[in-house]
């Protein structure tokens, strides 16, 4: 079973917040989105926040995407997501040196 939002989140009971409309709609731990739903929510964040961030990314980075859609099942790559979502959010950030990131034009 899930946690609630307000586990993830800075959502307090009784406020009136695009949280409290989530959670009065969707149930307190999504439950009411499917996971389907869950990965288009999950892909535009995502995207949102990695737009946000300065740096360019290495190109064997998109190989090892590809490799992992191809060698692993949807188990491991969830895992695999769950994995990043708690680095990205606790801090655990390599910072990639200049020589291995792709040339600007």
């Amino acid at each position: 079973m899930s946690k609630p939002i307000g586990y993830y989140t800075n959502f307090t009971p009784g406020e009136e917040t695009l949280l409290a409309t989530l959670q009065d709609n969707y149930g307190a731990a999504f439950e009411k989105i499917s996971k389907r739903e869950k990965l288009v929510i999950l892909t535009v964040l995502a995207s949102h926040i990695g737009c946000q961030l300065e740096g360019d990314c290495r190109e064997e980075i998109f190989t090892i995407a590809k490799e992992m859609i191809e060698q692993l099942t949807i188990d491991d790559q969830a895992g695999i997501m769950e994995a990043i979502i708690v680095q990205v959010r606790w801090g655990q950030n390599f910072v990639v040196p200049k020589e291995e990131l792709p040339m600007q034009q």
